[in-house]
């Protein structure tokens, strides 16, 4: 099988996406994880070099593990090793790198630094974070979600915590795909008004509810999987003990859980910090799916380098 509808060049964001292309992205995940033999030479002769500004412990791996299991090869540069904006532009960088690589997984800070290496890139360009955007998280957030519950359209996610990069790709993901999302944030740290907009444009079109509030209890109500992450994001070590008075009732242990459905799930990008944005309890209990949810960035990022590059027919 084949994949008729045509892939972006760059996936930076959710928005870059169709629903449809979403879900294809989804079903060759799934067949990947099924049958990862059957795709084990298909990047076979291709490059992917991931340049890294941040720390990296699940992505930077399952890039790098996903990549060889394809029969391509991965190129690590962390900051230290590059001229990136600091003496040598980004654009020339990137375009030398076009020269060398096939595809480029990065990791920066700004989100506009991210946007002029598409602009100057001849090769696909992947948003591995950036202060923005997380949106190779949702890949195996929402493939997660699926495998959970099969139907995604009569889902609702709760999110609970700081509106950061991975709950803005978490509503624009949830609007896209008719995942109805209900978002708890404490004053001051709520989604900013212009991703607000943008995730009510797409569940007009999908029909997905969306519910902001400050109260935890009212998010979580009647939910089928309940999500949060850390209070002080990569960048805010600083304001960590600030955030800690701030988000004072948003931690989710089992008394919030009992809110959810019967059947709900936890979900956690990681890495967590127990005692804070959730209970130990939560976090190792029965109800989370944190590991599957991690493993499940190999299957999924594997999928988006074969669309990208061309090569995500569904094996015979």
């Amino acid at each position: 099988m084949s994949f008729s509808l045509p892939f972006p060049m760059h996936f930076l964001s959710v928005r870059d996406l169709s629903r449809e292309q979403f879900c294809a992205l989804l079903e060759l995940s799934a067949d990947l994880k099924r049958r990862p033999s059957s795709y084990s030479t298909r990047l076979e002769g291709r490059s992917l070099g991931l340049v890294f500004q941040k720390p990296s412990t699940r992505t930077r791996v399952s890039f790098d593990v996903g990549m060889n299991q394809l029969g391509g090869h991965t190129l690590s540069l962390l900051r230290s090793d590059l001229h990136l904006g600091r003496g040598e532009t980004i654009g020339d960088t990137v375009r030398v790198m076009s020269r060398y690589l096939d595809v480029i997984a990065t990791r920066l800070y700004s989100h506009t630094d991210l946007e002029e290496m598409a602009t100057c890139s001849s090769i696909p360009v992947i948003n591995a974070l950036t202060d923005d955007l997380h949106p190779c998280q949702m890949l195996a957030d929402f493939f997660t979600l699926q495998e959970e519950f099969g139907d995604l359209e009569s889902l609702k996610l709760a999110y609970v915590g700081d509106g950061n990069n991975v709950a803005r790709s978490l509503l624009l993901a949830a609007t896209l795909l008719g995942v109805s999302i209900s978002i708890a944030s404490p004053s001051g740290y709520q989604i900013s008004s212009d991703y607000e907009t943008k995730a009510r444009a797409l569940a007009q079109m999908s029909g997905a509810e969306i519910l902001f509030t400050d109260d935890p209890s009212e998010a979580v109500a009647d939910s089928d999987a309940v999500y949060t992450d850390v209070w002080a994001s990569m960048g805010q070590e600083d304001s960590a003990a600030r955030r800690k008075e701030d988000f004072r009732g948003y931690c989710v242990d089992a008394d919030l859980m009992t809110r959810a459905k019967p059947s709900a799930i936890f979900l956690h990008c990681l890495p967590a910090h127990r005692g804070e944005e959730v209970s130990a309890e939560v976090a190792d209990g029965s109800q989370s799916r944190i590991f599957d949810q991690a493993e499940n960035r190999l299957h999924s990022q594997k999928a988006l380098l074969l669309l990208l590059l061309g090569k995500g027919e569904i094996a015979g």
